[in-house]
């Protein structure tokens, strides 16, 4: 593989916090690291754009408020297409976490998390993407 070498300029303060930052990453230098950020927010402009997806909806929520699992399944249900499968985890007596595997249409998946972050009694949502094609 060829590679370009390319100059990028930091001030001091903000070269030392990435250099702390990426030693506690374990990365071998500042090159890999700047490598991987930037794949990272070129596979995130990709994402924000449209295409095929594939990635996670993390919530938590109290089973205990008002039908909040009723809607949970409800919505799940309305979007079996993009659910590859769900995993629940009881937190503690009235708190679940459940990592839901999507896959599909970004608009879609995105439709999907927002809904489900939108119901009361979820208290913390969080959708993670990434391409298929990469």
């Amino acid at each position: 593989m060829t590679v370009e070498r390319v100059g990028v300029s930091f001030e001091p303060d903000l070269l030392s916090k990435f250099d702390e930052l990426i030693k506690k990453k374990g990365y071998e230098n500042r090159s890999e690291a700047i490598r991987d950020l930037v794949r990272k927010y070129l596979i995130e402009n990709e994402i924000e754009e449209e295409g095929k997806v594939i990635g996670t909806i993390t919530i938590i929520y109290d089973h205990e408020v008002s039908n909040v699992t009723d809607k949970l399944l409800h919505i799940q249900h309305h979007h079996y297409t993009e659910i590859f499968s769900t995993t629940h985890v009881h937190v503690n007596e009235h708190r679940c976490l459940e990592v839901i595997i999507v896959r599909g249409e970004a608009k879609n998946v995105r439709r999907l998390a927002d809904n489900i972050k939108a119901i009361k009694g979820v208290k913390h949502g969080e959708l993670v993407l990434t391409k298929t094609s990469i």
